[in-house]
């Protein structure tokens, strides 16, 4: 960087990636126009064998299932183990009817399938864990063990299964603060292990790792992805576009932020090509229909996602990208093609209007595709009527016209995994036993021609950190004859704590580029660690002359804040024509701010701006300046904010911790810095903007502080001398409680969607609001309440067509009087402990703490010409205590 410009962290400030959009959609019009909404005979199911001769494949391809239903119910994930065994994701209560009845019920499940007598065809099982509400993802773990988690949940847990019956026994922690409160398809799934050693999901702007005494947290760029991540031959994660159907981000590694790369997609490249079926059934409408075929026009719901790296499909097909358009009914084929450093995506089969799987029956849904242990494709079909989730379907939608003309909400609790082999090559039926293997015959699987077999191999070493295998790894490194085996030697070295400098140096020198722009990478973890000698190799490749090696020099020199990267940046630019070059370059030069890839008002931008100046001038130095928490002779100096659930939960937790100081163990964990001082002195004004920021940067995103809230909290504690101790201020702030599919919910009026208030889609009166209307939730048990939050939405016209141009806006659906009372019975209710008046779109009703199991909002207020009564999201807070 230039020397008189602020040091930029590329993951939060460059440019956001180009929208997952490749030409403008036309004019919207009425999606109904033109619709055929006549009486039509049901969509029926077909067996595994008939739907099998429903398939339209390239010459020479076959599908075959592996895996079919009852045995499981509708699969929308799968992993395998060291072992070969493949563990589903079975999502029972998606979309059971056209309005998600039941979705959160804990009766979802994680099954763990064998093919025991190794015929190409799963029949041993066992249920590995059960009674989950709606898993995110899957993701093997070591022997016995996976990573899992659910939905509106914010933990990853380890499951094991420690006595081999096939049955997860055991339940830890592995990381939190990872989730949201969210609709089931906006929030973040498929946990990949990456080349890097990182692990990476989707939504989630960043990634985490496991380490023998801790799960790191670092920030990335943006995914813009829902449904599905894979990674190639060297280590680059491509990330899933769910609602846009196409790619999201594939162009260079997500840890270093994000690129606006005009044209990385060829012109067209959002058309469909299935399969004509004539059912019209997508919730655009009849805009998203080719006539006259009725099939879907345009990308819509893009998931799954694999770069085939088997080695038993044509030769043709490794580094192809593939992923499944649900509403299309198609697999698509996806050609990366990279010029001058910048990689366009293309269709394969786009020339001749079509797709590289396309199926006649209308329930082939192709949620996921996974290269298998056998070398082989596999593609997760879901078999499902409804594919888009209620939020798209409310009754007078277009959408949920067609699923009631066609009966496709009846299809439910089946699903089917295929096989894609090829009639000349065939599966190869070596059977994995990595699980049981030492560390130095996991090494021989690092020069396997599967992909699937080398990463792993190597998770598997990394995760039993045998230092037993780095002389060997290191010879594998520097002299083996298959260049992707050296690729993974160099990272499993890098995951083992025993990659050196010198063994970075000698590869970045190797004549394969490929190689020097991994030396690259994976030497970013010696220069964390200290070793900045490192830089003047960043800057003597920065000069290369293949410009993906040069790119990769000025991304790792951006992103580790190298002193005068901007100079080097400027040389390239300047001796280098590459494409790449100039538009990386140009980016790095001319970054949009660190704000730039989250919408603020305008005073909250400046709240943020100011906060982070006073963060980077107070509080870096011992939090880190990505708030990981600085490191001193390899202890942590002071806790991570990165993804703390106490800096993103209640605001007094961080206000009380600057008003007074923090001192002794959080959590049992003891740091360097021994104690947090006061900050008393300070502003109301200066704290509520550090607050801010640090709730609202270094992956976080909370609600701001305000000086009002400060000032009022340090009224309430000015008697105080001392610093906290963490189970005293924990115990004194009410804590978020993470909500639970055993809450239950009824109304006065529409009860039976009452407990949709507690997600994204709601709940509504669907009358005008009048006095004694109430909502009510009652508990599983007894606990300590502080305040009720939620969100209202705006009144609308229904129908999914919209209002009249330049109409009013619609009323806020608040409450317009409240009072809420609480009982342990739900019969015998208090005098109230909460009475008010509504607010707007974002309520907080706060009261002193209260013991409750039943909690009941009534509406109070007369109102002339009053709307409904909406509430959606609501949050509960409780007061907690914590053992010292």
């Amino acid at each position: 960087m230039a020397a008189a410009s602020p040091a930029v962290d590329v993951s939060r400030t460059t440019a956001p990636a180009a929208p997952s959009v490749v030409a403008p959609a036309p004019p919207r019009r009425d999606p109904f126009a033109g619709a055929d909404l006549s009486p039509k005979p049901p969509v029926e199911p077909r067996s595994p064998t008939e739907q099998q001769t429903r398939f339209l494949l390239p010459a020479g391809y076959r599908m075959e299932p592996v895996l079919t239903e009852p045995a499981i119910q509708q699969p929308a994930g799968i992993a395998f183990d060291g072992n070969g065994r493949m563990f589903v994701l079975e999502l029972r209560t998606y979309m059971l009817d056209a309005d998600a009845k039941d979705q959160l019920a804990p009766v979802s499940r994680i099954s763990r399938w064998e093919d025991a007598n190794n015929d190409g065809v799963y029949e041993s099982h066992s249920v590995f864990v059960d009674s989950l509400v709606f898993p995110r993802f899957v993701l093997p773990f070591g022997a016995n063990a996976i990573l899992s988690m659910e939905s509106n949940a914010n933990e990853v847990w380890k499951y094991t299964d420690t006595n081999n019956d096939g049955r997860a026994d055991t339940k830890t922690l592995f990381t939190t603060n990872y989730g949201r409160l969210a609709n089931v398809e906006h929030l973040q799934s498929s946990l990949l292990w990456a080349l890097d050693n990182w692990l990476y999901s989707t939504v989630n702007a960043f990634r985490v790792r496991w380490t023998p005494t801790e799960v790191l947290r670092e920030p990335t760029g943006f995914s813009n992805a829902q449904w599905g991540a894979s990674q190639d031959d060297d280590g680059k994660v491509w990330f899933q576009g769910g609602a846009s159907g196409i790619p999201s981000y594939f162009q260079f590694p997500i840890a270093y932020g994000n690129f606006n790369i005009p044209d990385q997609y060829e012109k067209g490249f959002d058309d469909i090509w299935g399969a004509p079926l004539g059912l019209a059934d997508v919730q655009g409408g009849m805009d998203f229909v080719r006539m006259p075929d009725g099939s879907l026009s345009r990308a819509t719901a893009g998931s799954g996602a694999n770069v085939y790296r088997g080695g038993r499909l044509p030769g043709d097909l490794l580094g192809d990208y593939f992923y499944g358009e649900v509403v299309g009914r198609v697999v698509r084929r996806v050609r990366p093609v990279k010029t001058e450093g910048i990689t366009q995506v293309r269709n394969v089969l786009q020339p001749e209007k079509s797709e590289f799987i396309r199926s006649t029956d209308p329930l082939f849904r192709p949620v996921e595709i996974k290269t298998a242990p056998d070398g082989s494709m596999y593609i997760v079909d879901m078999y499902h009527g409804v594919i888009q989730e209620s939020q798209w379907t409310p009754k007078g939608s277009y959408l949920r016209a067609k699923v009631e003309q066609y009966q496709l909400d009846k299809i439910v609790g089946l699903g089917r995994i295929w096989r894609l082999t090829y009639d000349v090559l065939g599966r190869d039926t070596t059977r994995p036993r990595m699980l049981n293997e030492t560390p130095a015959q996991l090494l021989r699987h690092l020069r396997h021609a599967n992909g699937w077999w080398r990463d792993m191999a190597q998770q598997l070493l990394v995760l039993q950190q045998d230092r037993s295998v780095v002389p060997a790894l290191k010879t594998m490194a520097r002299r083996g004859t298959m260049l992707l085996a050296r690729v993974h030697a160099l990272w499993t070295l890098e995951g083992l704590g025993a990659l050196d400098a010198g063994l970075v140096r000698e590869q970045m020198k190797d004549t394969s580029p490929r190689m020097r722009m991994h030396a690259i990478r994976a030497s970013e973890t010696l220069y964390k660690t200290g070793d900045t000698s490192l830089a003047a190799n960043y800057r003597r490749l920065a000069r290369d002359a293949d410009p993906d090696v040069v790119i990769q020099a000025m991304l790792t020199m951006n992103v580790l804040k190298v002193s005068n990267a901007n100079a080097s940046v400027r040389e390239a630019i300047l001796t280098h024509r590459a494409r790449g070059i100039q538009l990386v370059g140009g980016q790095l030069l001319k970054p949009t701010g660190e704000l730039g890839v989250r919408s603020f008002s305008p005073e909250q931008r400046a709240v943020m701006e100011r906060g982070a100046v006073i963060f980077r001038e107070t509080c870096a130095q011992c939090h880190g300046e990505t708030g990981l928490g600085a490191m001193s002779g390899g202890v942590r100096i002071a806790p991570a904010f990165a993804g703390s659930p106490q800096v993103t939960g209640h605001p007094d937790y961080a206000i009380k911790t600057l008003l007074h100081g923090l001192t002794g163990p959080i959590e049992g964990r003891t740091y360097a810095g021994q104690i947090m001082v006061s900050h008393a002195q300070q502003s109301n004004d200066w704290i509520a903007a550090v607050t801010s920021y640090i709730r609202n940067s270094l992956t976080n995103q909370a609600s701001f502080i305000t000086p009002n809230r400060v000032a009022a909290v340090r009224a309430a504690h000015a008697a105080r001398q001392v610093a906290w101790t963490y189970p005293e201020l924990a115990s004194s702030v009410p804590m978020l409680m993470q909500q639970q599919s055993t809450w239950k919910a009824t109304a006065s009026e529409n009860t039976e969607s009452a407990v949709r208030a507690f997600g994204t889609a709601g709940w509504s009166s669907r009358v005008p609001q009048k006095p004694d209307m109430w909502f009510q939730f009652e508990l599983p048990e007894a606990t300590t309440l502080a305040e009720i939050h939620f969100q209202v939405g705006g009144g609308g016209g229904g129908g999914g067509r919209g209002g009249a141009p330049n109409s009013p806006p619609p009323p806020m659906l608040f409450p317009r009087g409240y009072s809420v009372r609480v009982s342990m019975d739900g019969s015998e209710w208090s005098a109230p402990v909460a009475e008010g008046r509504g607010t707007g779109p974002s309520m907080a009703i706060v009261f002193a703490p209260v013991r409750a199991k039943y909690v009941r909002l009534t509406q109070t207020a007369e109102v002339e010409n009053a709307p409904m009564w909406n509430m959606q999201q609501i949050q509960l807070y409780e007061m907690r205590a914590i053992s010292p």
